[in-house]
């Protein structure tokens, strides 16, 4: 039996080189950044390595990068932190339906604390009207927090028109992204694209768990959520976790050299998958056009099947996928994101993610269009009614 992990979405496979130099600094390059001996100037090399890495590939200061746990961290820093340090301007957020819940959470605790939040709804393939944003726009919104990539269906918001939006109404008003599925699939400039915050998660695009790291534009006011021993400006204390961040930006370096045939050859795993389940009776495509979302996503609605049966059966075929996004799927409460898309209620329980990689093999999609072909009927059959 074959297995197949097409759950990238969740998490991805340590790159070898990634792992070899995380272990290296674990047993050998172990100094803290913030010691003066040698040791510690050791580990320093490494954050400053990771440092220059990133601001090369996103084309930004060094100054502006701040390391911190993961996605859910930057993004409460993003949100709570930029609030909180604008709040004389304004007390105004807007975001999306569709977001992820390490910022609807944020958004959340901020309506408690006073801020008035807007949520922007999306069209059937995921993505915002334009003309919506530009109509919740006041002069005392203060920051909009959109994330590139959803994390379900794979819908790419166009960042770079409303960065230019943003601005045009408010020039001080902050632009969030989340980026963390965007990340390592497409090539950001937050100069460019208007982009105040911007999030990134290691563990998305083959680097460790645990470590990921938030874009500050040194204009952007930020608060510390976070206080201590005063590390990286003050901004996020804490010793910092120099093997994650080395690791990090390890994989970022290996996945953005020869970019674009990587990229290329995501989509074309993800159109082989897309046209061979197309074929199977009742299956539903929900989001995107396949080069009109990310490359490595794919929500599918399986009619007659429930999505955690289907995840089981798979699974007893060596198939891993996911009912949802991996942070939300042990509730059991139907995805906003689907319902924020219009996916019809017959097939909110019954949708799964899959999710590629650059490991992944057309002989793994093939044989998983396979298994579905031969488990969808059978399930079907024993579906009550």
């Amino acid at each position: 039996m074959m297995e197949v992990y097409l759950d990238n979405s969740a998490t991805t496979k340590c790159l070898p080189e990634v792992a070899a130099l995380m272990t290296h600094i674990l047993c050998e390059d172990y100094g803290n950044p913030s010691s003066l001996h040698k040791k510690g100037v050791e580990g320093e090399k490494y954050v400053r390595y990771a440092k220059e890495v990133i601001a090369k590939c996103m084309k930004v200061q060094e100054k502006e990068l701040f390391f911190t746990s993961g996605g859910t961290e930057s993004n409460n820093i993003a949100l709570i932190g930029g609030a909180y340090a604008n709040c004389r301007a304004g007390r105004h957020i807007i975001t999306t339906r569709i977001e992820h819940p390490a910022v609807l959470q944020p958004c959340a605790y901020l309506e408690e604390q006073g801020f008035q939040v807007t949520y922007l709804p999306v069209n059937a393939k995921g993505v915002i009207h334009l003309a919506d944003l530009e109509k919740a726009m006041t002069p005392n919104t203060i920051l909009v927090s959109i994330m590139h990539t959803n994390n379900e269906v794979g819908s790419v918001q166009p960042i770079e028109q409303i960065g230019k939006l943003v601005k045009r109404i408010n020039q001080n008003a902050l632009l969030h992204v989340d980026a963390v599925q965007g990340f390592g699939k497409f090539r950001i400039y937050p100069k460019r694209m208007n982009i105040d915050l911007l999030t990134v998660s290691a563990h998305k695009l083959h680097g460790p768990k645990g470590v990921g790291f938030l874009y500050i534009d040194e204009g952007a006011k930020v608060r510390p959520i976070l206080f201590g021993g005063g590390q990286q400006k003050g901004m996020r204390s804490g010793t910092e976790n120099v093997p994650g961040i080395a690791g990090m930006a390890k994989a970022i370096e290996e996945i953005y050299t020869d970019f674009d045939p990587k990229i290329q050859y995501l989509y074309g795993i993800k159109e082989r998958f897309v046209k061979g389940v197309s074929t199977i009776e009742g299956i539903k495509i929900n989001g995107p056009e396949i080069r009109e979302g990310a490359p490595h996503v794919v929500s599918v609605s399986i009619q007659g099947v429930r999505s955690e049966v289907m995840l089981h059966a798979l699974e007893d075929k060596g198939i891993y996928v996911s009912a949802g996004s991996a942070c939300s799927s042990h509730r059991p409460t139907p995805s906003a994101t689907l319902k924020a898309i219009g996916v019809e209620k017959q097939y909110l329980d019954t949708t799964l993610r899959f999710s590629f990689s650059l490991y992944t093999t057309e002989a793994e999609i093939d044989y998983t269009v396979k298994c579905m072909k031969e488990l969808i009927p059978m399930l079907r059959r024993y579906t009550r009614k």
